[in-house]
């Protein structure tokens, strides 16, 4: 449909949750999702455009994201609730560098009822073993705002080191805001984060 290639579906597990790539079949329960929660996640995001919620802006944003998994600098992942199948938020790994540096940077947002509740570390545990297992990166990194405790803890729980702050790194609800960056190198003797279940890849290649 988009163009380019299919893709295999990578499946990432952990104890509550799997990770998956977005499908256009999900934008109704992730619209659904990010509205219900706006007002949860608007402190943290970028301004929403006015159609941010629309059927065709979620195709634009898969079109975009397919291009960089066919480009290797992006890897976006859905995170989904074992036990019923429903969509709990997003966490993806993106500006991906090869070369001498092989690196990724990891991003993620999770919907208002599903917060503090363990499923974002489990997320995130899986696909920072996805970049040292499955892509061989060296490092993942991380920013985000300086008083955003939940998310400095979570970093902080799973092993990133605190590197320092970067002045006015992103435009975050209309200003630009400092950010802390984060840091977990692949042979981190302290990390605790677990390497995930190996990646399930779907038994057919389908298209989005």
């Amino acid at each position: 449909m988009f163009g380019f290639r299919s893709h295999p579906r990578p499946r990432l597990v952990a104890d509550r949750v799997y990770l998956r790539y977005p499908l256009l079949s999900d934008w109704r329960a992730w619209a659904e999702l990010r509205d219900a929660s706006r007002a949860f996640l608007t402190p943290w995001e970028p301004t929403w455009p006015p159609d941010a919620l629309e059927r065709n802006a979620f195709r634009r944003r898969l079109r975009r994201q397919y291009l960089e998994i066919e480009q290797d600098r992006g890897y976006p992942f859905f995170i989904f609730d074992l036990a019923d199948n429903r969509l709990l938020g997003g966490v993806s790994l993106s500006n991906v560098r090869r070369g001498v540096t092989q690196a990724g940077t990891v991003g993620y947002w999770i919907g208002a009822e599903h917060a503090c509740q363990g499923y974002m570390t489990e997320a995130v545990c899986a696909i920072v073993g996805f970049a040292f297992s499955g892509l061989k990166l060296h490092r993942v990194d991380a920013i985000c705002i300086p008083d955003n405790r939940p998310s400095r803890r979570l970093l902080e729980h799973l092993g990133f080191e605190e590197e320092g702050r970067v002045r006015g790194a992103l435009k975050i609800n209309g200003a630009w805001r400092d950010h802390v960056s984060y840091a977990i190198l692949r042979d981190d003797p302290a990390s605790p984060v677990p390497r995930p279940r190996p990646v399930e890849a779907a038994a057919a290649r389908q298209r989005v």
